[in-house]
């Protein structure tokens, strides 16, 4: 049986209200989830599958996109909680996981930080924080574009920079989904850049958000926004 969840986990930040989208793979032999939220997040992960009849216990792999914050906050309390669970990632985006390379978003926030007007700068460096507090983790299985898995049925990593430059998807050709993590995000209903400001490398994301609306998918799963339908 295969199946694809995906996750709804809302939260507060500050006056505002937020929404992620992780997404569980489910098949008779692996449970994969693709991006586990920010710092503090493994109980809402957790919540999520037992709402959709999912035990944590079960993962087998998780997968991360790309190192925002976002994305891998909760890797590490996941993988001291569950050390059998597989992390996989892509070559480019492994150094700065495993925090031997400082990560990409911390350094484009410290250079932001220089630039902002002064009623701006305590909640910039209390962004800053927030990034230099993200804890790494150990990647176990390291994938480059084109790399297959028999997750449900097949499930094939596409290389989709820009927002990053390691940044991945993985595209589920019988099931005709993609998942985009930040390489698409779905606002007012429609298919954009993620987090435009935050884009590391502009003409690279216009393509990988090209390519993800060309490739033949016709259910796109995005981490904010959630499933958008080609008809």
């Amino acid at each position: 049986m295969n199946r694809v969840y995906v996750l709804t986990i809302k939260y507060r930040f500050g006056d505002n209200m937020g929404e992620i989208h992780p997404v569980v793979l489910k098949d008779d032999t692996n449970m994969v989830l693709v991006d586990c939220g920010y710092t503090g997040f493994l109980p809402e992960i957790e919540k999520a599958l037992a709402e959709n009849g999912l035990s944590s216990s079960e993962l087998t792999h998780v997968v991360i996109t790309h190192h925002d914050h976002d994305h891998m906050g909760s890797l590490a309390d996941l993988k001291r909680k569950y050390p059998n669970v597989v992390v996989v990632a892509s070559e480019k985006e492994t150094p700065f996981i495993t925090g031997r390379q400082k990560s990409l978003r911390l350094k484009q926030a410290e250079e932001f930080q220089k630039t902002l007007p002064v009623e701006q700068k305590a909640f910039g460096e209390a962004f800053c924080k927030v990034l230099r507090d993200v804890q790494s983790a150990e990647v176990d299985h390291i994938v480059n574009d084109g790399d297959i898995f028999d997750w449900c049925g097949g499930c094939r990593i596409v290389a989709t920079p820009g927002h990053t430059p390691g940044h991945i998807s993985l595209y589920l050709e019988r099931e005709k989904t993609i998942i985009t993590g930040d390489a698409m995000a779905i606002e007012d209903g429609k298919p954009v850049i993620a987090n435009h400001e935050f884009t590391l490398d502009m003409d690279s994301a216009k393509r990988s958000l090209e390519w993800i609306l060309s490739c033949g998918a016709e259910k796109i799963i995005c981490y904010h926004g959630g499933v958008y339908k080609i008809i």
